[in-house]
């Protein structure tokens, strides 16, 4: 019998996850992955954020459904948690705003009627934190997206750099850019 095992959870900043588009199933049968490709070429099936819930509210009108913000340095991730995510729903809930959060879930996208690409998270799993742990967040995307960007100025041959690369042409100024944001906010801090 085949084990099951969880995708790994990928850290990817706010801004690079607001600015990916692509969407795409790994394999044809139903229950085939989904998987969102960011333009630095991270294959996301779950991601891990930690950043400041700076907003939210249950926009529900049958059952509660809550609806968050929450903030890294280069910009926010709109999270929704409802009947389907017991535990996320209810920690958004008792949370008080503004607190750091560590958020493990699915990413989602939804595209409006004049073809915008609107991204979000479906929490699966939601925590109060201490800033400690959001700077080494920080600091640990950082490594992760700047080890993404030099596979892609590398010419290396990973399908998922190739797919970013083809899909986006991804400008990596732009990115470059984005972690080095990231990482001065963290000099500010201390």
């Amino acid at each position: 019998m085949a084990g099951y095992s969880r995708e790994v959870a990928r850290r990817v900043f706010a801004q690079e996850f607001r600015e990916s588009t692509l969407t795409f199933k790994d394999g044809d049968d139903q229950y085939a992955p989904q998987y969102l490709m960011t333009p630095t070429g991270a294959r996301v099936n779950r991601i891990f954020i930690v950043g400041t819930l700076v907003e939210k509210e249950d926009i529900g009108t049958d059952s509660e459904y809550w609806r968050g913000r929450v903030i890294d340095p280069t910009g926010s991730f709109m999270i929704y948690a409802g009947q389907y995510q017991p535990e996320a729903a209810q920690a958004l809930a008792e949370c008080e705003t503004p607190a750091f959060v560590a958020i493990v879930g699915k990413p989602s996208t939804y595209t409006t009627g004049e073809g915008d690409v609107l991204t979000s998270v479906r929490p699966e799993s939601m925590h109060i934190v201490d800033g400690q742990t959001r700077d080494i967040w920080v600091m640990d995307t950082a490594r992760k997206t700047l080890t993404r960007l030099k596979e892609l100025e590398g010419g290396s041959e990973s399908p998922d750099v190739a797919q970013a690369k083809e899909y986006y042409a991804p400008d990596v100024r732009h990115y470059y850019s984005m972690v080095s944001h990231a990482l001065q906010s963290l000099k500010e801090t201390y």
